[in-house]
């Protein structure tokens, strides 16, 4: 009987031979994918197998963790929304009570609130002109991620150029409150500086012993 001659040495594969070899590797492919890829990965075993070698129980794991982290997620979310949407009802809230911007009040203080927008990477100055020895109370808060901030006082008297007074400052904040009390005659007030990448909102809130309220450029 007549054979086919064998193929010379370096010669490329025939059809026949590609097609067995992908059959081969499809077969492979496929009994990996039952035996240990869906066991392992999603604790899906439809062969007994994954059970028998512990994948199963991993591929579960996986799926649970996978899972509690998706809820967690969904929880971080829902709960960033309602913080936002108290903090907007309170802003509105805080607007209808306040008098119109510069009012005076019966005790000679005044009653101011200025909101700022914050760029990635921006940073923004709002300052009181204020008289030595005059108190304010005052409040702010951000919308939309935290800041870094300075209250400080820039030119106290007979300083040399660029020196200023500080009062406080943090990192990673999304409010403060307290009285800012003048160290001398000229302007005091914060400067905030957006560290996240996200747009954030900073409102504040003033009262008590000061002449005007204002971003500076």
């Amino acid at each position: 009987m007549l054979q086919a001659p064998a193929s010379p040495p370096g010669a490329p594969p025939s059809s026949r031979d590609l097609l067995r070899s992908t059959v081969i590797a499809l077969v492979i492919a496929g009994v990996l994918l039952v035996t240990v890829v869906l066991p392992a990965e999603y604790g899906v075993d439809p062969t007994g197998i994954g059970q028998v070698i512990g994948l199963k129980r991993m591929g579960e794991i996986k799926v649970a963790l996978a899972l509690e982290a998706e809820a967690d997620a969904a929880a971080d979310a829902a709960a960033l929304a309602a913080e936002e949407e108290d903090a907007a009802n309170f802003v509105a809230a805080t607007r209808a009570e306040a008098p119109p911007e510069g009012a005076v009040e019966e005790r000679g203080g005044k009653l101011e609130m200025i909101e700022i927008s914050l760029q990635p990477a921006e940073g923004k100055e709002v300052k009181l002109r204020m008289s030595e020895g005059a108190n304010v109370d005052y409040e702010w808060w951000t919308i939309g991620g935290v800041v870094d901030f300075e209250l400080h006082a820039d030119d106290p008297p007979n300083a040399a150029a660029g020196a200023y007074h500080s009062y406080a400052k943090g990192q990673g904040e999304s409010g403060g409150e307290g009285v800012l009390i003048a160290a001398f005659d000229g302007m005091h007030g914060w400067f905030w500086r957006n560290r996240t990448d996200q747009v954030v909102t900073i409102t504040l809130r003033a009262e008590g012993e000061f002449e005007e309220l204002r971003e500076m450029n």
